[in-house]
């Protein structure tokens, strides 16, 4: 069952601008905790303790990920996608503002780590239970033959809340330091509410899923869709999680990692590694559809395998690009890295959504999606920062760790069944 052009169109603008909304709430703190939380609610330990702590804040928000995924996806299964993606947007919406007011360290003590990392667990929560929803509204209303194309938009929104998170930090760290401590990194996310209030109002615009509609008119499952993903499909949610290990962790290893690294290690300058984050993000935006309409075309593995090869090979010259610290190598190692994580972005939307039946994909996509989270993006930072303190500054001990995922994902994808042409009823 495929919608009409403009219908279609209408449902990943508005998967595209709320998924972006919440990714800027989401990213907004990673920037944060590489540049300025250690200094603001870790201010008693050295430094590089500091940026571990901060960073471990940091992964709480990917291990809250997979509880909202079971929580929205039960709902999402059985009352519908669109409630659930108005429920998530809200929460990541209200628990980034209320970061934006939090007294720091120096203010109320021990007090302040602790609100952040509860806040950072609501983020999390509703980040987990909003990617499956945003995707599956755009997989179940358009046609097989664009499958791929229409749902790389949504998760286009990854980039572009990226892009709006660095530029929102990047025009406050312009202000002088004393400034930027007290008042100005608050800035970004007291922003966060208002377009929190533009994503709501969008979503509220769009129509439910026809294929879930159509589930439901049918007898529904007595079992909770947690059940049945597990007893029907056990073996593609270990793959999805596979294939998100190298994809997820590489976006952070580059994005966060990178930033505090280069900044703080190698000593170049905020603004070149801000600048080349906005670059890549810009550039990782126009991408990632490309590579999803390559995915239409010769299949959702060739594209997604072609990627984690590349990331694959990338790791040691991403350090050693850094490590020349001129503009160009820093910019030219950012953006390439970035696109080749785009070309398993790009695919994997549609590729995970294609795994499960329409009853339970809800709660199957967002299980594969998220529970690899913790174990990849989330730890990936505090790992990283880990390695780089064992070895004195030495990167190459994160490029084996970077290497060990990408091999994980190369054999969970080459070990599911190509999706491009499924159907997606039942």
């Amino acid at each position: 069952m495929s919608q009409s052009p403009t219908s279609l169109r209408t449902v990943v603008a508005a998967s595209f601008i709320g998924t972006a909304i919440e990714w800027y709430d989401f990213f907004l703190y990673g920037t944060a905790a590489a540049l300025v939380f250690n200094k603001l609610f870790f201010p008693t330990v050295d430094p590089l303790t500091g940026t571990m702590a901060a960073f471990a804040t940091y992964a709480v928000g990917f291990l809250a990920r997979p509880l909202g995924g079971i929580v929205f996806g039960h709902y999402g299964d059985r009352l519908g996608r669109k409630s659930m993606l108005i429920v998530t947007l809200m929460l990541v919406g209200l628990s980034t503002f209320a970061i934006g007011l939090l007294p720091t360290y120096e203010s109320i003590g021990i007090a302040a780590p602790i609100l952040l990392v509860l806040l950072r667990f609501v983020q999390g929560f509703g980040v987990g239970g909003e990617w499956a929803g945003a995707v599956l509204m755009v997989v179940e209303h358009g046609a097989k033959s664009r499958r791929g194309y229409y749902a790389s938009w949504v998760q286009s929104g990854s980039p572009v809340g990226l892009l709006l998170a660095t530029v929102a930090f990047q025009s406050v760290a312009m202000l002088p330091e004393e400034q930027f401590l007290s008042w100005g990194w608050r800035i970004p996310f007291l922003l966060g509410i208002v377009l929190t209030g533009v994503g709501y109002f969008i979503r509220l615009k769009v129509i439910e899923s026809p294929l879930f509609e159509e589930a439901m008119r049918a007898a529904p499952s007595e079992r909770p869709p947690i059940v049945e993903v597990f007893r029907q499909h056990p073996r593609n949610v270990l793959l999805a999680m596979g294939a998100r290990m190298a994809e997820n962790a590489y976006f952070y290893f580059i994005s966060v990692f990178g930033l505090s690294y280069a900044t703080q290690q190698l000593k170049i300058p905020q603004a070149v590694m801000l600048n080349a984050i906005v670059l890549a993000a810009i550039v990782h935006t126009f991408a990632t559809p490309l590579f999803g309409l390559l995915s239409d075309r010769i299949g959702r593995r060739p594209v997604y395998l072609g990627g984690a090869l590349f990331m694959a090979a990338f790791a040691f010259p991403f350090f050693e690009l850094l490590a020349m610290k001129s503009t160009a190598a820093v910019t030219f190692a950012v953006v390439f890295g970035l696109v080749g994580h785009a070309a398993m972005y790009g695919p994997q939307a549609a590729f995970l959504s294609e795994l499960f039946g329409t009853r339970v994909r809800y709660t199957g996509a967002s299980l594969g999606y998220q529970l690899a989270a913790p174990f990849s993006g989330g730890i990936a930072p505090l790992v990283a920062t880990a390695l780089l303190a064992f070895t004195a500054n030495d990167p190459w001990p994160v490029a084996v760790y970077m290497i060990g995922l990408a091999a994980i994902t190369i054999v969970a994808v080459s070990l599911a069944a190509e999706t491009n042409r499924a159907e997606l009823r039942g």
